[in-house]
């Protein structure tokens, strides 16, 4: 069998269309649906079925496809094994990361990147829901992404996850706020106040849920942004209060203080997700031994 026909059939099986898998491979919709139909008469047997307006894996279709990725994960090894005996981890690596996490470690990760001749590393940000992290991993060699404590939205797609740090949750509060004096903040303390909060679907709001169960009634919230510069702001401008992350705010001496809270499961956890096969290649494992590196530097810095 091809291995481009197996490559076709596993990006079938993560995107889940022909027109995703297209758009993805720089291929016409039908130019995939023939290489596909190819595959088939090579396996003997049906390898898609249709269900409602577009096509589906077969139980035979699922099997080739996970055995797709194991060749791909067996080619990115022999790859990464000359690249090892040369040592030189060359090629580009594209990451994608969402912005905290960008402003917070994509800077350092860039300048050492480039000082090792032949890696290219390319950077790209977005700030998806957080189902939406595994998907990207499919357009991208890294994705940086984070999620609140017990939440895995990846568990089961086979990606490689690689830890990075877990970066606490504050209350932020303008200078001047009745709270803004207090060494800890609880539940109690906070759940009548004015909240700015995220999106549904976005990780932070898990924190928000929390916070009512333990206060027993439900929390004011005035809007629900995304940006967290745009938070801070709307902080400062005294429209509310909401849940920072303490390493990436950048207002610490600028009219917000931050407040931990105690009793609430208030932090949040980063990792990078890869696909096997894309774990494999030296440059890739070469950007994540980076990235790692300084998260630990991060993390070290807010300890002391």
């Amino acid at each position: 069998m091809d291995v481009r026909r197996l490559d076709l059939l596993r990006e079938l099986a993560e995107r889940g269309s022909i027109t995703a898998v297209a758009r993805a491979t720089h291929r016409t919709p039908s130019a995939v649906s023939q290489q596909l139909k190819i595959l088939e008469r090579e396996a003997g047997m049906p390898l898609t079925e249709r269900s409602g307006r577009g096509i589906v894996l077969t139980s035979a279709g699922q099997a080739l496809a996970r055995s797709a990725t194991e060749v791909a994960v067996a080619l990115e090894r022999a790859s990464a094994l000359w690249d090892e005996f040369r040592n030189h981890p060359s090629g580009e690596v594209s990451v994608l990361t969402f912005p905290t996490a960008g402003q917070m470690l994509m800077p350092g990760v860039l300048q050492d990147s480039a000082r090792i001749d032949g890696l290219v590393v390319t950077c790209t940000d977005l700030d998806p829901e957080l189902a939406e992290f595994p998907d990207l991993a499919s357009d991208y060699d890294i994705v940086l992404a984070h999620t609140m404590p017990g939440l895995r939205p990846w568990g089961g797609r086979g990606l490689r996850v690689v830890p990075l740090m877990v970066e606490p949750l504050d209350v932020g509060l303008p200078v001047g706020h009745r709270l803004a004096e207090r060494s800890y903040l609880t539940a109690s303390d906070v759940v009548d106040e004015t909240w700015i909060g995220v999106p549904p679907g976005f990780p932070f709001e898990r924190v928000l849920h929390e916070l009512e169960q333990q206060a027993g009634r439900r929390i004011d919230i005035a809007q629900r942004l995304s940006d967290m510069r745009i938070i801070e702001a709307f902080i400062l401008a005294g429209l509310g209060i909401a849940f920072l992350p303490r390493f990436t705010t950048n207002a610490l001496t600028e009219g917000i203080v931050l407040k931990p809270m105690r009793g609430l499961d208030s932090r949040r956890e980063v990792v990078a997700l890869v696909r096997p096969d894309v774990a494999e290649r030296l440059a890739v494992r070469t950007v994540l031994d980076i990235l790692v590196a300084h998260a630990a530097r991060v993390e070290r810095a807010y300890a002391t």
